[in-house]
């Protein structure tokens, strides 16, 4: 069957909290990931102690768990339920690789969102119904864990606060180490003071690396050509959709950011022609979550008439969101070369994981 050109702009797409909870598990770019198939760069020590790290944080949660006894090391005990492990570093170096890699090791049942789609699972069910929902769970793992707002600062404090109370154990992912986050931002001693309480919980692991997806991309060359990879999709069957800048940014602006997964669900490969520097930070900012979401499920998110190194303008760039816009140019650029290489028909390994056989 011939495959058809379609637009995201005619999916209907409402929230629903069933299928809200149902997203609450790794998504498919990093659902295979394991101890085993990360492959440390031995240029840099500390991506090997993080593996060793977590899988002691995995084994010190099975041994608190009836029946289960986790296979610790010797110097290490048990750890009350309630604890956390906080993985930093900057892009590419597998943070999210290893906590994939945590949760799939770990005694069910358990959750994995990423911080912005825990905000938004917040605001969309609630507090009280977010708290009962997850506080069953033996361990949530929270990727890409940043404080942009003082309001959500004290919303993901209380609740994880109330969650380790309950006996959750939580691990996160970050560019930043807890008790820098929200430097650079516009409220940072309040910040400062709420990060406190939470940054307790957490035993910290630093990762250092390079961004691998940097040592073979150049932002200076991804500007897409829209039409001829429009025609090999074509020519291979694949699910596309076709959209103009303008019109999807306001229809980010009308669907719920927990649901964008669902937005571009099945789609091989979205292409977005008319693309312009950014304006607005908040559209940018929801333009970061589909970025997320279509690096995560493998939609080819693709940009036309732009080069990425100017979507952002460079206020935004130094801003207190950089990390943000940086970790999307980074992810985008992969996009391409990824399109690039299924629609030549280039041998590979495949889609890249973020801190996969390339952690370094």
């Amino acid at each position: 069957m011939a495959s058809q050109i379609s637009s995201l702009l005619e999916r209907k797409v409402d929230f629903d909290i069933r299928a809200a909870v149902e997203l609450l598990s790794p998504p498919p770019r990093f659902a295979g990931t394991s101890f085993q198939n990360y492959i440390p760069n031995r240029s840099f020590p500390s991506q090997s102690e993080a593996v060793r790290s977590c899988r002691e944080f995995v084994n010190a949660i099975a041994s608190t768990q009836p029946g289960r006894r986790g296979r610790l090391s010797l110097r290490r005990q048990a750890l009350p339920q309630g604890s956390g492990i906080y993985l930093d570093g900057g892009f590419g170096v597998g943070k999210t690789h290893l906590l994939g890699a945590i949760h799939r090791e770990a005694p069910a049942p358990k959750a994995y969102l990423s911080f912005v789609d825990l905000v938004n699972f917040v605001g969309a069910v609630g507090f009280e119904r977010a708290v009962q929902e997850l506080s069953g769970y033996v361990l949530i793992a929270v990727d890409e864990f940043e404080l942009d707002d003082p309001g959500e600062t004290v919303l993901v404090s209380s609740l994880l606060d109330r969650l380790a109370s309950a006996g959750v154990n939580l691990a996160a992912t970050s560019n930043t180490l807890p008790d820098r986050l929200g430097e650079g931002r516009f409220a940072a001693v309040d910040f400062m003071r709420e990060i406190q309480g939470l940054a307790a919980r957490f035993q910290v692991i630093s990762i250092d690396g390079p961004d691998y997806r940097h040592r073979r991309l150049n932002l200076a060359d991804a500007e897409a050509d829209g039409k001829r990879l429009v025609e090999m999709a074509l020519a291979r069957g694949e699910v596309i959709t076709l959209d103009r800048f303008e019109p999807l940014l306001a229809k980010l602006a009308d669907t719920h950011p927990v649901m964008y997964s669902r937005l571009i669900h099945g789609v091989d490969l979205a292409l977005i022609e008319h693309a312009h520097t950014f304006s607005s930070l908040d559209a940018a900012l929801r333009f970061v979550v589909l970025v997320d979401r279509a690096y995560e499920t493998g939609t080819s998110l693709v940009l036309a008439d732009v080069r990425l190194e100017q979507l952002f303008p460079e206020s935004f760039m130094k801003g207190g969101y950089r990390k943000k816009f940086g970790r999307a140019l980074s992810r985008l650029s992969q996009l391409r070369e990824e399109a690039e290489s299924r629609l030549s028909g280039l041998e590979g390994d495949g889609p890249a994981d973020e801190g996969s056989a390339e952690a370094g």
